[in-house]
Order: C-alpha cells, then structure tokens, then sequence
C-alpha cells in the first residue's frame, strides 16, 4: 500500500467498486450482450483477483495463513455471520449463514450482478494465494440459497 492511503475495509471497498463498475457493466451488457459482457468482466475481475492472490500470498500460502490472513479480513466488522464445519491441517470448511457483501449488492440494486462482482472472484483469487489449495463451493447467498458453503483444502486431499 502505498504512503498516505487509509486502509479501507472490504465492505466499503466493494461498495466503491459496485458504484462505479455496475452502471458501466449494465451499459456495456445493453450495448453488447449479457453474456460477452459478463464473460469479459468474470475473465477480467478474475486476473486482477489471481495477482492480488499473489501479492497477498508474499509472506506465504497455505491454509492457516488463508485463515489467519484472508477469513479475519473478509469477517472485519462482523460482515458475514459463520458456521465452522472443519478446521484442521487440511481443510477449512464453513458455511456463510449471513453476508453482507450479498445484503451491499442487493440494497445498492446490483444482486443480480453480485457474484459476477464478488463470489466468482474467489478461485481465482484462492489459486495466486496458493495454488495448492482449492475452492469448493455449491451454494451462495448471492444466487439466493440459504448459505454459502465454503471448503477450502490442500489439493492433495481431492
């Protein structure tokens, strides 16, 4: 980070990157097609995610720094509401009963847009942390199940 700049929390900056990118996103999916559009963005978001994995994962990867590093800030004042199902040398699996990432895209107008902008970030991010790990995940709040059901592992395990 550089000189001088506030460290903001998750929340607030993905309220920043919502307020900008969903009217350019709903302009170029108008002006293109949803699904080229959306396509592009997904591909887009998801290199930005891969090498800021990397840059996060510079004092190292692996599961208990994914926890220590990455869950503590996602959770930073209380965001999202979690039941721990396994935390052991291999796994670190948790369901999300409550997000408020989810709850920020929704009220802004923008849930239909939400995982394209957060949730499909989240592999791609996880494989520059450390590639391996992996990301297995069925259901989100965003696409409107009942939790989002998080298992991270070591690739070894599959």
């Amino acid at each position: 980070m550089k000189r001088n700049y506030v460290d903001v929390p998750l929340l607030q900056q993905r309220e920043i990157e919502i307020k900008i990118l969903g009217p350019v996103i709903r302009a170029f999916a108008e002006e293109f097609g949803k699904e080229k559009t959306y396509d592009l963005v997904r591909k887009t978001l998801q290199g930005i995610s891969r090498d800021l994995g990397r840059e996060t994962s510079i004092d190292g990867g692996g599961l208990d720094n994914l926890k220590n590093k990455l869950v503590s800030k996602w959770n930073e004042g209380g965001q999202l509401e979690m039941e721990i199902k396994e935390d052991s040398e291999s796994v670190l699996n948790f369901d999300v009963t409550r997000c408020e990432f989810a709850n920020l895209y929704k009220d802004l107008g923008y849930g239909d847009i939400g995982a394209l902008i957060s949730c499909d970030r989240d592999a791609a991010f996880l494989d520059g942390f450390d590639s391996d790990l992996e990301l297995l995940r069925d259901n989100t709040l965003m696409a409107g199940d009942k939790f989002c059901d998080f298992c991270y592992r070591k690739k070894s395990n599959s």
